[in-house]
């Protein structure tokens, strides 16, 4: 058995191979089931959460990742989230390899972003806007950048010194890295807006967009939250990783549809339709496009299977 270090999956999974590779498995396939989530009470804390996300592909692997969310841990100076990822024989049910959870989870969530970036940004989009300084942040400036020809980054935070910091690590030849405290400016100047909070009030208003950008948001995972508002989405084609996912979970979309602002047939595709040539993508130079994503045990399969290939 592997076992496969955050460290070890920084070299495998380069981001180039890695968006390849999750929009082959979103052409091909692979059966993805509901997730689970199981409460666990912890005497005294909130309670905590066990979160299981298989995936497999008959003959090949069958995956799960493994997800504990306690938080709790904060008062141990601990994170609230960890996780493992198992990867077994499709044939065998021999445990193959133990992969890092949390760098896996980063990087696919980073690529499908890019991967979306791919069908629905301009080709020649060249600036960046990176809202929110968290650990996603350096994947999705890294990751866009492979997508598309990304020269300028502007980083903006709720912390102006994370901001700093990020963009100074950044900051090269090849990619020049500034903070930016003004977010409408930067929203307007930017190409491809990415978005990476926690926010439960929106920060991406609609009239601040303007034609042929591309707005990707990743962060609001509840319905509760939401990092662009009602506007935003009704100006803006809209695209999601997958449908299901997307209907139930994200913030942005539960919200407007029950206020009516769209519907589901709104939805123009997910990375299925988009992999398999089934929905159209960037129709003009022109357009508004946003990337709704939520995640997927489809992307973690398919990081998983790609580090085992190359380790």
């Amino acid at each position: 058995m592997k076992i496969i270090s955050a460290t070890a999956l920084t070299a495998a999974l380069d981001y180039a191979a890695l968006i390849d590779r999750i929009e082959e498995t979103f052409r091909e396939g692979c059966t993805v089931p509901v997730r689970h989530h199981h409460t666990i009470p912890v005497s005294g804390e909130p309670d905590a959460t066990l979160l299981l996300m298989p995936a497999w592909r008959d003959g090949h692997f069958v995956g799960v990742k493994v997800v504990t969310v306690f938080p709790g841990n904060a008062a141990r100076a601990l994170p609230a989230i960890a996780a493992s990822y198992l990867l077994f024989d499709g044939v065998t049910g021999v445990l193959q390899a133990l992969l890092d959870g949390g760098e896996l989870t980063a990087r696919r969530t980073a690529a499908a972003s890019a991967l979306a970036s791919r069908y629905l940004s301009r080709a020649d989009s060249t600036r960046l806007l990176m809202v929110g300084t968290g650990t996603m942040a350096p994947h999705l400036i890294r990751a866009h950048a492979c997508a598309r020809p990304i020269r300028e980054v502007a980083i903006w935070g709720r912390r102006p010194e994370k901001a700093k910091s990020l963009a100074d690590a950044l900051d090269g030849p090849d990619l020049k890295a500034a903070p930016v405290a003004d977010l409408e400016a930067a929203v307007g100047a930017a190409d491809i807006i990415t978005c990476a909070t926690l926010a439960t009030d929106p920060l991406i208003r609609g009239g601040w967009l303007r034609a042929g950008q591309h707005l990707d948001l990743v962060g609001a995972f509840t319905p509760q939250m939401a990092e662009a508002d009602d506007a935003a989405l009704a100006r803006a084609r809209v695209y999601v990783d997958t449908r299901d996912g997307a209907l139930a979970e994200s913030g942005e979309l539960v919200g407007a549809i029950e206020r009516g602002v769209i519907g589901q047939d709104d939805i123009q595709g997910d990375l299925f339709d988009l992999a398999r040539g089934a929905a159209q993508g960037r129709a003009g130079a022109g357009e508004i496009t946003l990337f709704k994503s939520v995640g997927t045990a489809l992307e973690d399969f398919a990081a998983a299977t790609l580090a085992i290939e190359r380790t």
